[in-house]
């Protein structure tokens, strides 16, 4: 019962660090490790009831693996401020900054 427990509590912290994100336009959603540990917390607990184990337990260890899974597929979206101006990175490098209508930039390397 201790393991659960522990389990439990390692879920909570990562939920709490992990909750919600901010886009580029101020909107906060929901982040990849949050939602996949609400998918893998779902899915253990239901493979834990179809196999006859603790579905408690299931849902633990799903919810611990999805968050895990969610956090290292996030896209992480690279971005510095400066010269007033929040400068995004493309994944080959080029940056880019968004105008107060929200057209893409892209700006001399």
């Amino acid at each position: 019962m201790n393991s659960i427990r522990i389990a439990l509590l390692s879920i909570a912290a990562s939920g709490a660090l992990s909750a919600c994100t901010t886009d580029q336009y101020g909107n906060q959603h929901a982040s990849r490790g949050l939602k996949g540990a609400g998918i893998g917390a779902v899915a253990g607990a239901g493979i834990s009831a179809i196999t006859g184990g603790d579905v408690l337990a299931g849902a633990a260890v799903g919810a611990a693996a999805g968050a895990v899974i969610g956090i290292v597929t996030d896209d992480h979206n690279r971005y510095e401020d400066r010269n007033g101006y929040r400068t995004y990175y493309e994944p080959d490098g080029r940056p880019y900054r968004y105008d107060d209508r929200r057209r893409r930039h892209y700006m001399p390397r």
